[in-house]
């Protein structure tokens, strides 16, 4: 039932607007509020919040069906919905959850802010502070994060700083700073590859004063929160990822059940049947490994090392989907008249954010290791 929720609303609202918000490099403002009204980004938020009360599998769907159509609002959906909103599910104190959550499923945008200039896949050599007040009572940040997404639209970041450096990775905390706050000021967005519409700028806290209250868990434990969030994050890439795949499909498969040459239908050349076949299964095989994934965790079941290859290999099948797109639709595969480029530029990012491919083989390797000493 939600996959056709979102299934339908993304075609009916989102596809007539994807190539323009590409062009223009912005999410327009009636899609966000379209997200929000059809219960899209508080999934998991309790009912008593204003949320849908759903479940982990159920977002990933979402997240899935609205890639298929454009990746840079599914991108929006993902960070929102399987990072921050858990993170407050989760370690959030009962007022930061009464604070934040009805505001996270009805009209407040929210962003992780994590990567800086100097600690991207090394993310815990983090320069930006949090220094405590004498009284204990606010906490000032200061720093610079970069490469950070929804960052444009958000009305909330979840913020690490370090609140000990001495201590190194182990103080750092996290935050969750109004996007109102006086300090924050977020800088010109990135000009990408892909992802065009998906805001990805610089965010500078400058003497950010942050209420106490407003610390999420505890003060030190940040970097546990970040790793256990993120993992869960993999697996909405994943989703990420395989719908780009099935929109791939999407477009050329309808492509080729129509064009003829020589009096065949595309489609029906023996060696464009075996490529299709191919790579259908292998959509299948990352789709299978991505939602066995969800099941795991929703379980309680260990996941790291299922989330890191679900996303591993999906965004693998991701970027060959979308070649072998381009290729079968020939040369109006490589215009902007259909989507088959756009897919190509979104899904390459795929392997670099929320842990680089090689972290992903570096985590399933230390879990391999670990299961057979």
């Amino acid at each position: 039932m939600v996959r056709e929720a979102a299934r339908h609303w993304a075609n009916e609202e989102l596809r007539p607007l994807a190539r323009e918000m590409d062009n223009e490099g912005k999410t327009r403002p009636e899609i966000i509020q379209g997200l929000f009204d059809h219960g899209f980004m508080g999934m998991e938020i309790p009912e008593e919040y204003g949320g849908s009360g759903m479940n982990f599998t159920s977002a990933c769907l979402v997240v899935e069906e609205l890639s298929r159509v454009d990746p840079s609002v599914s991108i929006l959906v993902d960070i929102h919905n399987t990072l921050t909103n858990n993170a407050v599910r989760f370690w959030g104190s009962d007022e930061l959850k009464q604070k934040w959550l009805p505001r996270l499923a009805s009209d407040a945008v929210s962003s992780f802010a994590l990567s800086e200039a100097g600690s991207g896949t090394d993310a815990f050599a983090m320069k930006t502070t949090a220094t405590e007040s004498p009284d204990g009572s606010y906490y000032t940040l200061n720093g610079e994060k970069l490469w950070i997404s929804n960052s444009r639209e958000a009305g909330v970041f979840l913020v690490f700083a370090n609140a000990n450096p001495s201590l190194k990775h182990k103080g750092i905390t996290a935050f969750m700073v109004d996007a109102n706050t006086e300090g924050v000021h977020v800088g010109k967005p990135e000009k990408k590859l892909g992802l065009r519409a998906s805001s990805t700028c610089p965010v500078v806290f400058d003497n950010v004063k942050v209420d106490a209250v407003d610390i999420l868990g505890q003060v030190g434990l940040g970097y546990k929160y970040c790793i256990n969030i993120l993992n869960e994050g993999r697996i909405g890439i994943a989703s990420q990822q395989i719908g780009i795949a099935k929109g791939c499909f999407d477009v050329a498969m309808p492509y080729l059940n129509e064009r003829s040459q020589f009096n065949t239908k595309l489609a029906d050349f023996q060696g464009m049947e075996h490529q299709y076949a191919q790579v259908a299964t292998e959509i299948h095989a990352a789709e299978l490994m991505t939602y066995n994934t969800c099941r795991m965790k929703e379980n309680g079941i260990p996941f790291v090392k299922e989330a890191s290859m679900a996303k591993l290999y999906s965004s693998q099948v991701a970027e060959k989907a979308a070649s072998k797109c381009i290729e079968w639709l020939g040369g109006v595969g490589f215009t902007q008249d259909l989507l088959a480029e756009k897919f190509y530029r979104d899904c390459k990012v795929g392997s670099i954010y929320e842990g680089t491919s090689n972290i992903q083989l570096q985590t399933i390797a230390k879990r391999i290791k670990e299961e057979y000493r």
